[in-house]
């Protein structure tokens, strides 16, 4: 008897490669454990990504960049008072993380294994984040040393309190940091 192939919307198969690389990161993600969470046959998804781990880990990375670009960094980009679009990002940051209880992508791809590419790509993300950061504090009005200072605690900030949480499941500091961000970037609440 032949089995039927699963099929699966390019959102869903996404969301199941992202689970599987933000819960257990590069290294952690078996093979196994990315068909479990597609639902499809490793066959499939080697059709899908005849690079393997790598290209699928390559695809994510690109994947989340456009979602976060459109909900993160696109606000910060506007214009108007750079402490609202500061508050905006905070807001979709606590909601692209849920409250903080999501790991950054970002964070968990970036430690073990040596792909060049993928760390090309998690320093463009970040990079594109920080640069971010820092326009809209040079827009409140810091000169470019004291704005990049800013945007380097910032995002500082953010990673230390994801991480925390990932380890002890604390997400409170995760809100507090997105409450004080305009605050931190713009000098006004």
């Amino acid at each position: 008897m032949m089995m039927a192939h699963a099929k699966i919307s390019d959102e869903e198969l996404f969301d199941g490669l992202i689970t599987v690389f933000r819960t257990f990161g590069y290294e952690g993600a078996t093979m196994s454990k990315l068909v479990e969470a597609t639902g499809l046959e490793r066959a499939s998804l080697y059709h899908r990504f005849p690079g393997g781990k790598t290209e699928m880990a390559c695809a994510v990375l690109e994947c989340v960049g456009e979602r976060f670009a459109e909900n993160i960094l696109a606000p910060l980009a506007k214009p108007g008072d750079p402490a609202k679009r500061v508050a905006k990002m905070a807001k979709r940051t606590k909601e692209f993380y849920v409250g903080g209880r999501l790991s950054c992508l970002l964070d968990t791809m970036s430690v073990g294994g040596d792909k060049e590419q993928i760390q090309e790509c998690v320093s463009r993300m970040f990079k594109a984040w920080f640069d971010a950061l820092q326009k809209v504090s040079m827009d409140a009005g810091f000169k470019a040393q004291e704005a990049k200072q800013r945007a380097e605690d910032a995002l500082i900030q953010i990673q230390g309190a994801l991480v925390m949480n990932r380890a002890m499941n604390l997400t409170r500091p995760f809100g507090r940091i997105m409450d004080d961000l305009p605050q931190l970037l713009t000098g006004k609440d």
